[in-house]
């Protein structure tokens, strides 16, 4: 553990080594270089980061600012009226005329956009604000004209039925919505199961709602594709017509009330299969008997996967709420479990203030972290309703009937979550999911842990929200130690750690599952059928280095409980037995930050000190995630002097990364995840992503492909040899 007077000896003080690192401070391998080249040019290319403590000599404790001059700051603002992004040689050109580093004048123009950003959105709120109070006086007009109304036949007050649906929108909007909800359950109850009459007066399609509360990730994961690329499903999916609207609304009131006797019903709808009763299966027979208006007969080929899942969670019941109704802050939290989602169109905002009766048509492709197991694509409507006794309900159920396609896998049947409010802010939350699927994809070393439920069920979701809420839970605490995160010393330094570590978790469950968004190309020659190869271009993107980068991944057995993997993978000390990019050099925890009950749960801060006294130290943030369902050990090499910035709480959105990890997943072959019964053992799956060229128009050669490879493989290799004693 990382002792306080390392900051004395020199050792790591943030803004010390600003003079000696370099931009490109990323790791690369070259194209013409071999294996064993590797790993020397991974650690030479972290040249001028943290030097080792011999070679520093002790400086005096003292805190160095630099305040750029007047004609600086009028020559950078100058600049950056006729170009806020200069390349390379601008900035070097530019640090020269104004005897700056060219990393000053880097993090100038970055500040400088996101201060311009700033502002215009500032400018953009305001204009909302006046909008939305010009609305509240016009809705408050109207509520006062239909109070006054008369029937022009009886002389009678008018009934709200004798509108059109558009009008009372129109007119009501939020305030009157709980009307709209009634309105829209009585049509139910009068044509669920009958041929749809005309329906003229359904509501148009509304703007999506603004995110309102912070959460997470801010960079648009979820509606936008990390990738940039898009699959079938999500590229050809338009809005519902007029005419699908009422077939929508029907399905969406028939799924609740689905989904409340599902989450509610015992025997013999759920039949135990534990003496406790703590697993339960569904009865399908008794299923159709109890919900004949559901979406149709099982298609051929199909399987049914059912489960459902309790616990309580440390996480106000409205918050819950915000975060499922938001697809934002949803595919943020479930981000292992969520690769991408979007919103179609939002039919009903809710009741102004909440969420009930809010009713959107989405897609979204759900994944396990592995390129071996299919991603299941789902164009579903999703509900939220507020039943009489507070609790909230959220359910989602497939709209595949209304566009037919041959190539879907997998649809939705009512699955959702109830929300019960709990005293101290806690809520209870009881889920269930319900799918109908072609798993015929999925590679045999997946197919126990898919058809047994546990790698997209229920006690997935809820295990992912329990630890999520923790770590939300933790990001906000204000009474941590400072004796116990090192080299963190204030509350913004820990959440722009932790929101760093975030994007880059994000990021690597995105691209380590075998999505259809995907715009790599799989390489052949690679010499391992097992190992798959892809490749991107990375242009103008803040959080990644530009130039080509290549991802390696890979998934194999253990025969080891995945608690036991975890704990080797994640431990600072044993990682010099796997890490071949560490060359042998001894790891120090330099931060640490707790973010879960479970000890695994944490994001540190990793500094390699390196055997070779001619190479500089690096840096490397960590973040190991664990729960009942399964683990993930995530980590990626991070510039100093941009850490540094992150440390003293300034914005890590610019921070480069490119990360690598593992995903500890349980063979589902009779043991629970703690491996605690025979022949329990572990899926891991193994991913790396590498810069190979910093020129994004470069052609990537096989000798790139050969090294990337020969590293992916090696690993394998010694995880292999450390924790099951082959002799591989």
């Amino acid at each position: 553990m990382f002792q306080s007077n390392l900051l004395e000896a020199g050792q790591f003080h943030p803004l010390e080594m600003m003079q000696n690192t370099s931009e490109s401070d990323v790791p690369r391998i070259r194209e013409d270089e071999c294996f064993e080249s590797a790993t020397k040019s991974y650690s030479e290319n972290h040249e001028g980061g943290a030097a080792s403590g011999e070679e520093q000599e002790p400086r005096p404790k003292r805190k160095r600012y630099h305040r750029h001059t007047q004609h600086q700051i009028q020559e950078m603002e100058s600049f950056f009226k006729e170009c806020p992004h200069p390349d390379d040689k601008q900035r070097k050109e530019l640090s020269r005329e104004l005897g700056l580093e060219p990393l000053q004048v880097k993090f100038w123009f970055q500040n400088k956009r996101t201060q311009m950003k700033t502002q215009h959105e500032r400018s953009e709120n305001s204009q909302l604000r006046a909008e939305n109070e010009k609305l509240r006086a016009d809705n408050m007009r109207y509520r006062e004209a239909l109070s006054n109304a008369s029937c022009p036949n009886c002389g009678g007050p008018t009934a709200i039925g004798e509108m059109s649906f558009d009008e009372h929108h129109l007119r009501l909007e939020n305030a009157r919505l709980r009307e709209e909800i009634d309105r829209i359950s009585a049509i139910a109850a009068k044509y669920v199961g009958k041929p749809v009459v005309n329906y003229s007066n359904i509501s148009p399609s509304l703007p999506p709602r603004p995110l309102e509360i912070g959460f997470g990730n801010q960079q648009g994961i979820g509606t936008m594709d990390i990738y940039g690329g898009s699959g079938d499903l999500l590229r050809t999916l338009s809005g519902p017509t007029a005419a699908d609207k009422p077939i929508i609304i029907e399905l969406a009131v028939a799924a609740m009330e689905e989904l409340t006797g599902m989450a509610q019903m015992v025997e013999p709808l759920w039949l135990s299969t534990t003496l406790d009763g703590a697993a339960t299966v569904l009865n399908e027979d008794e299923y159709v008997r109890s919900f004949p208006r559901g979406i149709g007969p099982k298609p051929n080929g199909f399987k049914c996967e059912a489960s459902r899942e309790t616990c309580v969670v440390i996480m106000n019941h409205v918050n819950l709420v915000e975060i499922l109704m938001d697809v934002n802050q949803w595919s943020t939290v479930f981000a292992g479990i969520v690769s991408r989602a979007m919103t179609v169109e939002v039919l009903s905002t809710g009741v102004a203030g909440n969420y009930n009766g809010a009713l959107q048509v989405m897609t979204a492709e759900f994944q396990v972290p592995s390129p071996l197991v299919p991603t299941r694509e789902s164009y579903f409507v999703r509900y939220c309703k507020q039943h009489t006794d507070g609790t909230w309900a959220v359910v989602d159920v497939s709209l595949d009937n209304l566009r037919p396609s041959p190539s879907s896998r997998c649809r939705r049947r009512p699955s959702g979550c109830l929300i019960q409010e709990m005293p101290n802010g806690y809520s209870k939350v009881t889920w269930v999911e319900h799918v109908e699927v072609d798993d015929r994809g999925v590679h045999n070393l997946y197919k126990q842990l898919v058809s047994t439920g546990h790698a997209f069920g229920a006690k997935r979701w809820v295990a992912t929200l329990d630890r999520q809420c923790e770590r939300l839970a933790s990001s906000m605490a204000t009474n941590i130690p400072t004796v116990d995160v090192g080299v963190i010393t204030n509350q913004e330094g820990r959440k722009s750690m932790l929101k760093l570590a975030e994007r880059m978790v994000i990021s690597f469950c995105g691209g380590v599952s075998a999505s259809t968004a995907h715009t790599w190309t799989t390489l052949s020659g690679t010499g391992a059928d097992d190992v798959r190869v892809m490749t991107r271009k990375s242009v103008d993107d803040p959080g990644r280095p530009p130039g080509i980068v290549l991802s390696a991944a890979t998934s194999f057995w253990l025969p080891v409980p995945p608690k036991q993997v975890f704990d080797f993978l994640r431990d600072e000390n044993s990682r010099n037995e796997w890490d071949i990019l560490s060359n042998g050099g001894a790891v120090q925890e330099m931060a640490h930050i707790a973010n879960g009950r479970e000890t695994g749960n944490c994001v540190s801060l990793l500094r390699v000190n390196s055997a070779n006294s001619s190479q500089s130290n690096m840096l490397i943030l960590q973040e190991s995630v664990t729960d009942s369902t399964g683990s993930f050990v995530i980590y990626a090499p991070v510039d100093i002097v941009a850490m540094n910035v992150v440390l003293n709480g300034g914005d890590p959105d610019y921070v480069a990364l490119l990360p690598s990890g593992f995903a500890i997943l349980s063979d589902g072959n009779g043991s629970d995840e703690s491996g605690a019964q025979a022949g329990g053992g572990s899926l891991l799956t193994v991913a790396f992503q590498i810069l190979v060229d910093s020129v994004p128009t470069a052609k990537l050669s096989l000798g790139s492909v050969a090294t990337v490879n020969s590293l992916i493989a090696c690993t394998v290799e010694r995880i292999k040899a450390s924790l099951s004693g082959e002799a591989v």
